[in-house]
């Protein structure tokens, strides 16, 4: 086979390889190869055409190419609108790169350009039968694959050369681009066509196996249809011979059921229409899963059922003492309702709110309720509740669609009067997919709910006889509107001495049945379950006492199984081995009086505590500084303290212009936890008038109340709370407004007895109680 060496400009290919005798379009865009391309021209119109190792590499070096390229003429160049080149480039011989120059515009390759003997084609009758096999190879694929007429099998039976055959037939082939490389590196001409005839051998046993699953996959179709068309078949044959499928058995129960049963009439109306499209389906259609179980929710449902209450107020009194220790308010205001209910005509029931700390006995009281009316019980908590299809259900064009929570409540309840506890109310939040708070307010209205609609079932439902019982920790969490369709009931923290007698009525109890212990197993020693509650826990509620005690009866268990003798004895002196060290050996409150340091009183969603205020007066130009995470309300409640203090420098012995020379910092401990609300102003005031004056702060007194620019003391909310969690703390005295007097009735007696209320109305009244009088010999920093 003849060889020349030949200087040709070099035009890379991205995944693509041009045969002799090949004609193709080719888009140029790159500006090397453009002036490559600009240099063939002007020449002889030869380039060289190679193959791309890597089709997302930009700059080219001679590693980067194959080693075979194709030597080919440009017929035929067009400027395109983008500044790329569209040439018509037709392959003439093969060529192996032997160097590569990168040159300032283009790159050159120098290459040993091969053309095929055409003496070769006559050398052997093996030759001829070797090409006999590639043209009855190739004219199979070209009647499987049907990608080329029939009529190029003429071009190229035509042909006299054997290399340009398998150059041509290669051409037609969709073949990867490594195997395309393979076929032009072959530079000998039986090799060339023994490598196409196994390429075509491969090829067609492919497209032997995609007929043969294409055969497959249409005998399937064929037998669904004809499954489908016998089964319709059947269905006629059974009916003439009077017999009945499965579905049509299970169609025939649903309209039994729909005429046994009462409905409303938009629902059996309904229940009706989506029968009749059960029964119009085919059984493989996936529609009738789904109105099959649309179908069964709506008669799960309660349409009609009811339970008859079985109220009697003493009765429901005793229900709830059983359950229940104290809460003597809440009892009363429910067994109000109970008898109200017992009296009125109408179904309709009220919606009790439930407000109050933690572990109080707000969920608990709800099934009492349950249990004294007779009724079913529903629980469902909406703590995290954030979409409304949670409350409306999903509307059954989605996937999966199921009702929401109150129906599935009503539903597992089995009545249409059930007691139904929505707990946590307030812990609902609002995103982008729905406000669930506004889907509570068709829930709880009653000119609404009377027919309440769920998205999944869309028809309406009585919910009008349903006893809602609404439980929250913190009222101001709950929207508004929410709020007024809802009789607020509040419960509020324990006492020490509830907390005792609910220990030894309740929690011992339970906490032995729980770790599979009885009365003989353990004993608690005198005193035990009061060391519990002031050392290991300080809460409104008994959870935390529940699980003490629990742990101490585990702990007992364990000793019994391990060979200890029954009964346990748990005492002061002991109950360290089953606790540990005690968590609270102090407390928040200062032990003696000092000079900018009071105790106020806070209210939280968990209960009452105390708040400790710190002020110090700094040499300054006069800065308000607030630290301890301040609220907005807290903030201005300062001000308005520290305006009070200016307007009163005479009465206080301070000099007029002391704002201009100091300044005050107030800081509230645990500044981790926000603070915000009006009640801290005295505090605050009496801390930095403390201060100002150096006169110390009692230090067993605890205050609260808002101020006003001119001094008054004006009321607050959640005395209660507040003053257990003083009493708790060891404080024995308590300033409050006096508007708050006729609040001090709802602190237990047991609590009101050991305290000191002083009601006040204004700060003077607030200084004469806790600030102590001046040392003698200590004068006013500030006077």
């Amino acid at each position: 086979m003849p060889e020349q060496t030949v200087h040709l400009p070099l035009l890379p290919m991205r995944g693509m390889v041009v045969f002799p005798a090949m004609m193709v379009n080719l888009d140029v865009g790159r500006e090397r190869s453009v002036a490559a391309l600009e240099q063939a021209m002007l020449a002889d119109r030869k380039i060289l055409l190679v193959a791309q190792r890597d089709d997302e590499k930009e700059e080219i070096g001679q590693e980067d190419l194959y080693e075979v390229g194709t030597v080919a003429e440009v017929r035929r160049s067009m400027k395109m609108p983008d500044g790329s080149v569209r040439i018509l480039v037709e392959g003439l011989s093969r060529a192996t790169i032997t160097e590569c120059h990168s040159l300032e515009k283009y790159a050159e390759a120098i290459a040993f350009e091969h053309v095929d003997d055409p003496a070769e084609d006559k050398e052997s009758l093996e030759l001829d039968a070797l090409v006999r096999s590639v043209v009855d190879a190739f004219e199979k694929w070209v009647k499987l694959s049907g990608k080329i007429p029939e009529e190029a099998l003429v071009s190229i039976a035509i042909l006299d050369s054997a290399g340009k055959m398998a150059d041509l037939i290669a051409s037609h082939l969709s073949l990867k681009l490594q195997v395309r490389q393979q076929l032009l590196a072959c530079i000998d001409v039986r090799e060339r066509l023994d490598l196409v005839y196994r390429v075509l051998a491969h090829e067609l046993e492919v497209l032997e196996l995609e007929k043969k699953i294409e055969t497959e996959v249409r005998q399937q179709m064929n037998k669904v249809q004809k499954d489908f068309y016998l089964r319709e078949k059947i269905k006629a044959i059974r009916k003439e011979l009077g017999e009945k499928d499965r579905k049509a058995e299970e169609v025939e129960a649903y309209r039994k059921r729909l005429e046994e049963q009462q409905f409303p009439d938009v629902v059996r109306k309904k229940l009706t229409e989506e029968i009749d499209r059960l029964d119009a389906l085919s059984t493989l259609s996936p529609e009738t899963s789904v109105v099959r179980g649309y179908i069964d929710w709506i008669f799960a449902l309660p349409w009609s059922k009811e339970t008859e209450d079985t109220v009697e107020i003493s009765q429901a009194q005793a229900v709830l003492e059983r359950d229940h220790y104290g809460l003597k308010e809440v009892k009363e205001r429910i067994l109000d309702y109970l008898a109200v209910h017992q009296l009125a005509e109408a179904k309709t029931a009220p919606i009790l709110c439930l407000v109050g700390p933690p572990g109080v006995g707000k969920t608990s009281l709800a099934s009492s309720v349950a249990r004294a009316l007779g009724r079913r019980f529903v629980h469902v908590s909406l703590g995290g509740v954030r979409d409304e299809a949670e409350i409306r259900g999903h509307r059954r064009t989605y996937v999966g669609a199921l009702p929401g929570r109150i129906l599935e409540g009503i539903r597992t309840a089995g009545t249409k009067n059930p007691v139904f506890l929505l707990d946590e109310i307030d812990k609902m939040a609002q995103e982008y997919s729905g406000d669930p708070a506004a889907a509570m307010l068709e829930v709880l209205d009653p000119e609404q709910n009377k027919a309440f609609v769920d998205h999944y079932l869309d028809v309406p439902f009585d919910l009008s006889e349903v006893l809602w019982i609404v439980t929250a920790n913190n009222l101001g969490n709950i929207p508004r509107p929410l709020r007024d369709r809802m009789e607020i009931i509040t419960l509020s923290s324990y006492t020490e001495f509830e907390k005792l007698a609910i220990a030894k009525k309740y929690l011992v109890a339970r906490a032995r049945q729980a770790n599979g212990l009885k009365a003989k197993d353990i004993r608690f020693g005198s005193g035990v379950l009061r060391e519990i509650i002031t050392a290991y826990t300080r809460e409104s509620g008994v959870r935390e006492l529940l699980r003490q005690i629990e742990r101490i009866c585990r702990k007992a268990a364990r000793q019994i199984v391990e060979g200890a003798e029954a009964p346990i004895r748990v005492t002061k002196k002991n109950l360290v081995t089953f606790l540990d060290k005690p968590k609270f050996l102090s407390t928040k409150a200062e032990k003696q009086p000092q000079v900018g340091v009071v105790t106020g009183m806070a209210w939280t969603e968990v209960g009452g505590d105390i708040l400790p205020t710190e002020v110090s007066v700094l040499k300054g130009k006069g800065k308000l500084i607030l630290t301890g995470q301040l609220g907005d309300v807290m903030q201005e409640s300062a001000q308005a303290g520290l305006s009070y203090i200016r307007s009163r420098t005479q009465e206080l012995g301070l000099a007029d212009d002391f704002y201009e020379t100091v300044d005050i910092h107030i800081h509230l401990p645990e500044g981790a936890i926000p603070k915000d609300g009006p009640s801290a102003g005295i505090t605050m005031a009496t801390a930095m008038i403390s201060a100002l004056t150096q006169r110390k702060v009692r230090s067993d007194v605890a205050m609260t109340g808002e101020i006003t620019l001119r001094g008054n003391v004006l009321p607050i909310g959640g005395l209660k709370e507040k003053v257990l969690a003083a009493y708790r703390e060891g404080i024995r005295t308590i300033l409050l407004p006096k508007e708050n007097q006729r609040d001090i009735e709802d602190i237990p007696e047991e609590i009101r007895g050991k305290l000191q209320f002083v009601p006040v109305a204004h700060m003077d009244e607030v200084l004469k109680t806790a600030l102590m009088p001046r040392e003698e010999g200590k004068e006013d920093n500030h006077a």
